[in-house]
């Protein structure tokens, strides 16, 4: 029987291990995204407009973490994939600032910590769109871009409760992440970083939604 070394073994399997850490470590793996609490109770219409204006401040400003990883990419196939990975980008930051008007304030919320707490993701995302370890920063945005199908379906029932047209779905991005990473995990010490920072945005998100959920409950205990 033929063999292949570790290393190699390792690089073909990079892009499902990442797309899997983004899954148990992201939003797919949190209730909060869909959850009654947020989509169908009666305090949903002020749970979601939560949720709008904190994914507004933590991903709603130029540039992106995906644009910023992409001005800094000279990979070829990473950069042409980062490019229209930003344009589309940039459609979901303009949905979300018309979300944001349309749904008025911040819901008044028991409590304090949340803007530190939102001060600190947007400096976490920041930091790994600049890491100098190789890797680290393209996980980070085939992360974001692989979480952002679970954000959508919660914007997208934002939308049709404000009578707001949700611009078209760009598709689940993870057959062509996988592809990538194993294109571009040239050895397992890329592959490892690339996960690191996927891993990275996933837990921020995960945090995100923790502190979402946790809004919610103040709110219903007050």
């Amino acid at each position: 029987m033929a063999s292949h070394p570790i290393g190699l073994r390792q690089e073909a399997r990079s892009g499902c291990l990442l797309i899997d850490c983004v899954d148990d470590h992201g939003s797919r793996s949190h209730a909060y995204p869909t959850s009654d609490l947020l989509l169908t109770s009666p305090t949903s219409p002020r749970n979601l407009a939560d949720a709008i204006h904190f994914l507004c401040a933590v991903h709603g400003q130029y540039p992106s973490l995906v644009e910023l990883v992409a001005a800094r990419t000279i990979d070829p196939p990473s950069r042409a994939w980062l490019a229209e990975a930003g344009d589309e980008f940039s459609r979901e930051r303009a949905f979300l600032a018309r979300l944001s008007v349309e749904a008025g304030p911040i819901p008044p919320t028991p409590g304090s910590g949340s803007e530190a707490a939102i001060a600190a993701t947007r400096h976490a995302l920041a930091t790994l769109a600049k890491s100098e370890r190789r890797g680290c920063s393209l996980g980070a945005a085939l992360a974001v871009a692989a979480d952002w199908v679970v954000v959508r379906t919660v914007l997208d029932t934002a939308a049709e409760r404000l009578g707001v047209t949700p611009p078209p779905r760009s598709g689940d991005h993870r057959a062509a992440i996988v592809a990538l990473v194993e294109g571009s995990a040239s050895d397992p010490a890329m592959g490892r970083a690339m996960r690191f920072g996927a891993e990275q945005v996933a837990l921020q998100h995960r945090g995100l939604w923790d502190l979402l959920q946790a809004r919610a409950q103040a709110r219903i205990a007050a």
